[in-house]
């Protein structure tokens, strides 16, 4: 199946990152002419197509990668055919606005993040049509929704990716400045993220008995929970939560 993509900005060029580093041949995409298609094209030899009708012409597979109020746009007028899936990366744009503009093609929505470059993504995709496992896999952890209502707030996770790393930078600053030397903290810090994700990720345990476990009464975990409850650090959490969330449904 050969792939093409339309919006060739920030996130595809994360997503084609982590395609090379899968071992796919860059000859077998095929690029928009337009953004940085032409400079990813000439760094790492992907085909560059001559338009959009060209692309959707010679592909089964297209990634859209627009921004969200460009997307439908993106779609209008091509030559699409029932062969045709469109994974669409646009946040907050429906199946129904895009199908609308690219029937009778297919359309699922997925939402990588820029760690596919490192093939480390945990992908959301609704629906999950065959033809999706090569991409998705190959930058990371396909993780299938049973119905779009839930992609908005699958979505959020999104955010929380950004906000985790502000997390990690904040925590590799306090301990620069308390002596540890910068780069050791920046390791220490980012592993130590990665090591709470795979404990309650891979774990079967309840989360609030994996947390438990941690709490010894007295000690220092139990310590900054409760300094950071007490300054409204859950409440405010959830608050950003609810704020992206009320973004990606337009209400914000």
């Amino acid at each position: 199946m050969k792939l093409g993509v339309i919006g060739v900005g920030h996130i595809a060029g994360s997503v084609l990152e982590g395609l090379l580093r899968a071992g796919i041949a860059p000859q077998g995409i095929l690029l928009s002419p337009r953004g940085h298609g032409p400079q990813l094209a000439e760094r790492h030899g992907f085909t560059l197509a001559a338009g959009n009708a060209a692309l959707v012409e010679a592909c089964d597979l297209v990634l859209l990668a627009v921004r969200p109020a460009q997307a439908a746009e993106a779609l209008r007028g091509l030559p699409w055919q029932r062969r045709h899936v469109v994974a669409s990366a646009c946040a907050g744009v429906t199946i129904a606005e895009l199908e609308a503009v690219a029937a009778p093609a297919r359309v699922a929505r997925i939402m990588p993040i820029t760690a596919s470059e490192l093939g480390a993504s945990p992908t959301v995709v609704f629906p999950v049509f065959p033809e999706l496992a090569p991409l998705l896999e190959a930058i990371g952890t396909p993780v299938p929704l049973s119905g779009e209502d839930q992609f908005e707030v699958a979505t959020v996770s999104a955010a929380v990716y950004g906000w985790v790393q502000d997390l990690i930078r904040t925590g590799t600053d306090w301990s620069a400045r308390h002596g540890l030397d910068p780069r050791i903290a920046r390791l220490l810090m980012a592993k130590t993220f990665v090591a709470a994700g795979r404990i309650q990720g891979e774990q079967e345990a309840p989360m609030d008995d994996i947390l438990a476990s941690l709490c010894t009464p007295g000690g220092i975990t139990e310590a900054g929970l409760n300094h950071l409850a007490g300054k409204g650090v859950g409440e405010a959490w959830e608050g950003a939560c609810d704020l992206v969330l009320r973004k990606l449904a337009g209400k914000a």
